[in-house]
């Protein structure tokens, strides 16, 4: 068990999800008994397993821990954690992607008769890292242009969708990139969410590197809870390149140590049965890691 101070509360449909395995199954024995160690009673799992099926996200076969859960294609690939914004933030943090000086800047009109579409690509920017500058127009510090498109195009507004770019971006008298950046993005809430990423990894850190008497549910417990922590610590981040962040900045550090527990975890012996999160993660993981050694 975690200790109280680095806790992580892990959603039962996230958990859920990240036992995913590579042949789209998950174990329910293993489930619960994750579950178990994270302090979900059987009966809030049972619960979230029955609404996953009544959504059409999962079918079920057998009963109790013998049981099996085979997730949907599409619930698959929705859960896969995207790689372009991964990866980009490792580069960020090894100083691969500097910034060009160029803001991109989305727009819309979209009407009261379709509020929902408006809603929704409100929504899909702001998930994207655009910050809010007025009514229906919004800003990154990265190129965003093609996710932006193909979310206005999924959501049928693409027609109402107007996307610029500028070197020369004024908020009232500021003007600098860093004093626009700190206006524009709650920076000191972003880093507290990396302060607590990287007060979580450090002890599971420690745990993976000395590897004795872990047994596999705890090796998944320690998977899955950084996971969460992870999503938590990046689900608002517009991803500022370095130039326009305080230094030192949290999430480099945090980062780092993710990518160290997760390439910890990819060097354990793979019986095939590896969660898809598991290898989603490693990949990108391994990659960081390699490129801070030098390798």
């Amino acid at each position: 068990m975690s200790d109280e101070t680095d806790r992580v509360e892990v959603p039962t449909r996230l958990l859920v999800h990240a036992l995913i395995r590579e042949d789209g199954t998950v174990d329910a024995d293993e489930l619960y008994t994750v579950a178990g160690t994270l302090g979900m009673s059987d009966q809030q799992v049972r619960l979230c397993v029955k609404r996953l099926v009544a959504e059409g996200r999962f079918t079920h076969e057998g009963r109790g821990r013998k049981a099996e859960l085979r997730a949907t294609a599409d619930t698959t690939r929705a859960l896969s954690p995207n790689p372009d914004f991964l990866r980009h933030a490792f580069r960020q943090d090894a100083g691969l992607a500097p910034w060009d000086g160029v803001w991109h800047l989305a727009a819309f009109a979209v009407p009261e008769s379709a509020r929902t579409a408006r809603d929704s690509l409100r929504e899909a920017l702001l998930h994207l890292g655009g910050a809010p500058l007025q009514g229906g127009l919004y800003v990154s510090a990265n190129d965003w242009e093609p996710y932006v498109e193909e979310a206005a195009h999924l959501l049928g507004a693409h027609d109402a969708l107007t996307l610029l770019t500028t070197t020369d971006l004024r908020r009232g008298d500021a003007r600098e990139p860093a004093e626009l950046a700190r206006r524009l993005w709650p920076l000191r809430d972003i880093a507290e969410r990396y302060h607590r990423l990287s007060r979580v990894a450090r002890p599971r850190l420690a745990r993976l590197t000395e590897g004795a008497g872990l047994s596999p549910a705890a090796v998944l417990t320690i998977a899955v809870e950084l996971a969460a922590e992870l999503t938590r610590a990046m689900e608002r981040d517009p991803l500022l390149p370095p130039q326009l962040l305080p230094r030192p900045w949290p999430g480099t550090q945090a980062r780092e140590l993710v990518a160290q527990c997760w390439a910890t975890l990819g060097r354990r012996e793979d019986d095939g049965s590896r969660p898809v999160l598991f290898r989603s993660y490693t990949d990108i993981a391994r990659e960081a890691v390699e490129r801070t050694a030098g390798l």
